[in-house]
């Protein structure tokens, strides 16, 4: 890759070869009444996603993340570059029927229940109608929708976060091998946020290929093996946290109550704030939780002392005297 710092070789898996791979691919749209003016949506977007690992693209608004996706899933043509999803030119309809994709902004029939709505979706992968029973319902239970409601319920009187569990459930009908989610987080509370990425876990649990779309930093930082940052169209770097953060050993901590006697044998540059106190540990995290067990002190977080993914990605932006809009 030519723009983006590549630190994936070193945390690829060795023994798997990747199940979706780009080289310099490009997008360029052409607007204006005349559509004479162009666009340049992606530019040389080189990346690797392996079998069984979580990948996520991040980047802001606009950055050109849904491009690239719709461009892997074949919705949209590349202007430039190639891809391959499984070994084959992406596009493939074999392809297609061993992938599932959750759009960001997913259209479900108003008038069908889910139930009737995923039954829809199985019937155009030619699920035979005794398998579609049995994998709905563990569909439903993945998702966490109760069957009452998905025979009952018009998809209509949904809410966003009980939409988003039904597009989820649609995405993995065909029990897929690569799974796509187009900012899975987006729109919903705290509760719907928590759920999706316990979905997300699950998966990865089974050993699903993730790719995975989104600009919330922290969800991406609980969830992925790997990550890539896009920006104005261009990867500007990827890796695993690890890689791009830091591997340091030291550790961050921040109590509520005690003092400085008690925490100072334990913790080092301590400064208080608001009845809590900060500071570096001077032993292994289990041995000072043990320590707060005997005192009057309680633990707030702790943490790695390295930098958070948010505050990497705005270092790289700043770098590269990229401005984000507030």
């Amino acid at each position: 890759m030519d723009s983006a710092t590549d630190l994936s070789s070193n945390s690829s898996p060795k023994d798997s070869m990747p199940v979706v791979q780009t080289w310099n691919l490009g997008k360029v749209y052409r607007t204006g009444f005349w559509m004479n003016q162009k666009i340049e949506s992606l530019k040389n977007c080189s990346l690797s996603i392996y079998q069984g690992e979580t990948f996520g693209l991040l980047g802001p608004n606009g950055a050109g993340k849904t491009t690239l996706l719709k461009t892997l899933l074949g919705i949209t043509r590349p202007s430039a570059g190639r891809a391959v999803i499984l070994g084959k030119p992406i596009g493939d309809r074999g392809v297609k029927q061993r992938i599932g994709y959750l759009p960001e902004n997913a259209y479900l029939y108003d008038f069908l229940t889910a139930w009737e709505f995923l039954e829809f979706i199985a019937g155009l992968f030619q699920i035979p109608k005794k398998k579609q029973r049995q994998r709905i319902t563990e569909l439903l239970d993945l998702v966490g929708l109760a069957q009452s409601t998905a025979r009952k319920k018009k998809l209509k009187q949904y809410s966003k976060g009980m939409l988003q569990r039904v597009g989820m459930a649609q995405a993995l009908i065909n029990d897929p091998e690569i799974v796509f989610l187009d900012e899975p987080m987006s729109g919903l509370d705290p509760m719907g946020r928590y759920r999706m990425r316990e979905i997300v876990l699950s998966l990865k649990q089974q050993g699903k290929t993730i790719f995975f779309n989104s600009h919330i930093l922290s969800d991406i930082e609980q969830i992925c093996d790997r990550i890539a940052f896009l920006a104005l169209g261009e990867l500007i770097c990827q890796g695993s946290l690890d890689e791009l953060l830091g591997t340091s050993n030291a550790y961050q901590a921040i109590v509520r109550g005690g003092n400085s006697e008690s925490l100072a044998p334990w913790m080092t540059n301590l400064t208080r704030e608001n009845n809590r106190w900060h500071g570096q540990l001077k032993v292994e995290p289990n041995l000072f939780v043990s320590h707060l067990d005997s005192t009057e002190a309680s633990l707030v977080s702790i943490h790695l002392a390295r930098p958070s993914l948010e505050e990497f990605f705005m270092q790289q932006l700043r770098e590269r005297g990229i401005e984000i809009s507030r």
